[in-house]
């Protein structure tokens, strides 16, 4: 197994957008033969998974107040938050490594990561439910992977010392969803802070990546470690995949299941995004989220729209209603007609 250094030119990239991508780069583009293991550190994002309904997902108002990032990631599994108390790591393997890995084998991937958290004081680790990595019963890391021909990702979180507060607060609770896609599980989460040994509890998250990645290879520093460094075409390679794709409102918003467009509204009482299926000339499915109104205020304005006629003529007597306009503002109504009706 040999080391991937993520940093560009020498800096720490914590856009959680752009890490995101990397592991894509790996699999999908330079395919690079064997086994590597990456680790990183994301500012404050919630991760949302490739079959997953963001509106199910996510406080849009918390969101944009705090400057949380949206990230979808191509594999499955559950919504996540992240922030600079957090760790990412990614197995990446191209080929047959000949190291017995497999593709599923959570188990597998996980004994690396359990082993070096065990050497440095964590007790009764265990991997759990399949994919999660949990202490005792709680849960710290959930993995995930993703698979393109012989190449795959298998990944996952290490909390460190997650603000746990704020990742409540970004993800919405279970009994406030109402959505299609798959539903994140929410299951009781830790710290492994407070398990490690003394030595290790009052790392910064740089000094506790390093000290961990140096238990994984078993070294006493990690220029000993066989590592692949991303370089400057590497990268111009990822730029371009962000602006294709990993960094578009389009995918990162609006790759909901069952919903086919996506456009984003700047209106007077903020950000809507609007995702929608037309179909023989009518409104199958509709979804408004963002930072207009409530969730349950635009839940109630989509199930109006659903169904609908797609004409000039239904959308607007929907979007005209005094309740409507109270919630999307009369500013709405000209440009979101436009987006919706077949004929605009």
């Amino acid at each position: 197994m040999f080391l991937i250094d993520t940093n560009r030119q020498g800096q720490v990239v914590t856009d959680a957008v752009v890490n995101q991508s990397i592991d894509n780069y790996l699999v999908n583009d330079l395919k690079l033969p064997g086994h590597g293991l990456m680790m990183y550190v994301n500012r404050p994002a919630v991760i949302v998974g490739i079959n997953q309904n963001v509106t199910a997902e996510v406080d849009f108002h918390y969101l944009a107040k705090h400057d949380v990032q949206l990230v979808r990631r191509t594999s499955g599994g559950g919504a996540v938050y992240h922030d600079e108390r957090n760790l990412i790591f990614e197995h990446i393997v191209n080929g047959d490594p000949q190291d017995g890995s497999q593709f599923g084998d959570y188990a597998g991937f996980a004994a690396p990561i359990l082993k070096a958290l065990a050497a440095m004081g964590v007790p009764d680790l265990a991997v759990s439910q399949k994919s999660n990595l949990v202490v005792g019963d709680k849960k710290f890391s959930g993995m995930t992977m993703f698979k393109n021909g012989d190449g795959y990702a298998a990944g996952g979180t290490i909390m460190y010392d997650l603000n746990v507060a704020a990742a409540h607060q970004a993800l919405i609770p279970v009994s406030e969803r109402r959505h299609r896609g798959v539903a994140s599980n929410r299951v009781p989460i830790t710290n492994l802070r407070q398990y490690l040994a003394p030595a290790y509890q009052n790392l910064d998250i740089q000094d506790f990546k390093t000290v961990l990645l140096q238990h994984i290879f078993e070294v006493d520093r990690l220029d000993e470690v066989e590592t692949y460094h991303l370089s400057a075409h590497d990268w111009e390679i990822i730029d371009q995949r962000l602006a294709e794709k990993y960094q578009t409102d389009a995918w990162n918003y609006g790759a909901n299941p069952g919903l086919r467009a996506y456009h984003r509204l700047t209106l007077a009482a903020g950000q809507l995004h609007v995702n929608y299926t037309r179909h023989a000339g009518e409104l199958r499915s509709v979804a408004l989220f963002g930072t207009v109104g409530t969730p349950a205020e635009l839940l109630a304005i989509t199930d109006q729209l659903t169904g609908q006629p797609a004409t000039t003529a239904a959308v607007q007597a929907i979007l005209q209603r005094p309740a409507v306009t109270a919630v999307l503002g009369a500013d709405a109504v000209a440009p979101l007609t436009k987006i919706l009706v077949e004929e605009a």
